[in-house]
């Protein structure tokens, strides 16, 4: 780890006009802001992430769980994962969030890590946390050692010749299906994003993992109303049952109307370079009978776009079976 000047924020604005002051258009953010730690601290420690600067933002008024106007969810970033996965209008309205997250980490894990911090942890890649390998997410232009080196956790889905690492957020896969917004505030002011337009595909640029720029900010994440008569369903798959991220997940919301599905949406994670929504599945499953032929047919769908590596060709066959059984437990 190499040595940082330390602050603590107390006002927002403050902090970020610090941060976009003190980055540079090619390095991205020297000044990082810190809440739980839990992915910035280990990657510091690795000489993965070098700021120059970190600012403590704990203290700015971030950690509420509200209703909206019109029914939905206010999450504040500095909302730590425990207490959103408890949350009891989380557990009411938005059981696959809950879901999603006591999924992630461990316990101790939870109770520091933060919801703004969770949306921007960054992939486990093995090569891209030694320095001493070429990975062009942390130095473009280096090469992708994954491609032909050791791949079996990594993504199936949205890769490109440059990267294909696996977004590991389990609560980001659940918001995905969640159609939630991303409040962002920045030295331009406030603006809200879909989730889906949050995350990037790796493509030329793999160092760019979502649309956040210099002294950007996460100050909120909003839910909308929950459909009236769905029900969701977190499945995650793993190399075993705890502190262990997805070789494949599935986030379902599903509304079944007069015997027919009227309403799905579908996410996946642990396989693409990004929480992976799949309108494929969904326009299998819309209109369908919900049975084991429409599950089946839905997960053929999904996959259907997947490039698999040397090693992790199996991924297509799990997420299937994943994505089956998370569906025929969200009707059942």
């Amino acid at each position: 780890m190499e040595p940082f000047a330390f602050s603590r924020a107390t006002d927002a604005s403050k902090a970020i006009s610090a941060a976009a002051k003190s980055s540079t258009a090619q390095q991205g953010a020297e000044v990082r802001f810190v809440a739980g730690g839990t992915t910035l601290l280990d990657l510091m420690k690795l000489n993965v992430e070098r700021p120059t600067q970190v600012i403590d933002i704990n203290h700015l008024p971030l950690a509420d769980v509200e209703h909206t106007s019109d029914g939905g969810l206010k999450i504040g970033a500095l909302v730590r994962n425990s207490d959103l996965a408890h949350h009891a209008l989380v557990q009411r309205d938005y059981a696959v969030l809950s879901q999603a997250l006591l999924s992630g980490a461990s316990g101790q894990l939870r109770n520091m890590a933060t919801t703004g911090g969770n949306l921007l942890q960054r992939t486990r890649c093995v090569y891209f946390r030694d320095t001493n390998m070429p990975c062009n997410k942390r130095e473009p232009g280096a090469g992708c050692s994954a491609i032909d080196g050791f791949n079996r956790t990594l993504a199936i889905l949205g890769t490109s010749e440059h990267c294909i690492a696996t977004n590991p957020s389990d609560m980001s896969v659940a918001l995905t299906a969640l159609e939630a917004t991303v409040v962002i505030r920045g030295t331009g002011g406030e603006r809200r994003v879909p989730i889906g337009e949050f995350f990037l595909l790796p493509g030329d640029t793999p160092q760019r993992e979502t649309v956040m720029m210099p002294g950007d900010l996460i100050t909120h994440v909003i839910l909308p109303p929950p459909r009236a008569g769905a029900r969701s369903h977190y499945l995650k798959l793993r190399d075993r049952a705890s502190y262990e991220f997805a070789l494949a997940s599935a986030a379902v919301v599903i509304a079944v109307d007069n015997g027919k599905i009227s309403h799905a949406r579908v996410a996946m994670g642990g396989v693409g370079t990004k929480p992976w929504r799949s309108p494929e599945a969904e326009k299998a499953l819309e209109g369908q009978s919900p049975n084991e032929h429409t599950f089946a047919a839905a997960a053929a769908a999904a996959l259907r776009p997947a490039k698999p590596q040397s090693q992790n060709g199996f991924k297509v066959d799990l997420a299937q079976r994943c994505l089956t059984h998370a569906l025929s437990t969200v009707v059942a």
